[in-house]
């Protein structure tokens, strides 16, 4: 029979882990941070919170082996420390949704926020049917999160325009293809509302099932940087 106490270190240890999860901007940080490495300051001014502030959850959740950290002169830049935590802050997300009937609420709620009435949850694209599309060259991926979330890390092939430049943009799409809008994950309303912005135009568009978060823990494969020419997605469509 094993000892109690070191049982009950062992436990308390792995509870560390939880106590890291156990706040809303901390989920939020982690949120962004699926999307690409960030430093603080970029972090601070996503989430709305003070750069000190933001800097304590990240230690916190540091500390906890969630995060990493490198320093670049002055500057010091985050990222999930493995895929490993990717699937782990999609697996609560997804067991909170499915056993906590407040946290579907919400989250309708939030997106009905964000999302216009005219584009309906249905008129998406799953990752693979937008695998095989684009290896078949019948359509444009459009990137609308933030710039620099765009250079962290991107769907390959795709367009960047952020939404809030996509009325003044369009025609920068090719015309005469279907436009598959992605943002951050199944909590952004951001491709939302560039469809919503899109069928306005007159182009045809759907949005990506999900998002980068998702892409990301199904191992498919990212570029980085700021190139916006759209190429072909070179990968499996089996992957």
């Amino acid at each position: 029979m094993g000892d109690r106490e070191k049982k009950t270190v062992l436990f308390e240890q792995v509870a560390r882990v939880g106590k890291a999860l156990g706040s809303g901007k901390r989920l939020e940080l982690l949120d962004l941070l699926a999307q690409g490495e960030r430093s603080v300051e970029h972090l601070a001014a996503a989430a709305q919170l003070g750069v000190s502030t933001t800097s304590a959850h990240l230690q916190v959740l540091r500390q906890a082996g969630l995060v990493n950290a490198r320093r670049e002169g002055t500057w010091v830049h985050y990222g999930l420390a493995g895929l490993d935590v990717y699937r782990l802050f999609e697996q609560l997300r997804n067991v909170a949704g499915d056993r906590v009937a407040d946290v579907g609420r919400a989250r309708e709620d939030y997106l009905d926020s964000g999302r216009p009435a005219a584009i309906p949850p249905t008129q998406e694209v799953s990752r693979d049917e937008l695998l095989t599309r684009v290896g078949a060259g019948d359509v444009t991926v459009l990137d609308v999160r933030p710039v620099e979330e765009y250079a962290a890390a991107h769907i390959p092939g795709a367009i960047s325009i952020p939404v809030e430049e996509l009325p003044r943009r369009i025609d920068e799409l090719p015309s005469g293809q279907q436009v598959v809008a992605y943002c951050r994950g199944a909590y952004c309303v951001l491709a939302y509302e560039a469809v919503a912005l899109l069928h306005a135009a007159g182009r045809d568009a759907l949005r990506l099932h999900e998002g980068m978060l998702e892409w990301r823990v199904h191992e498919l494969p990212v570029e980085s940087g700021t190139t916006a020419t759209a190429t072909a997605i070179a990968a499996d469509p089996a992957r």
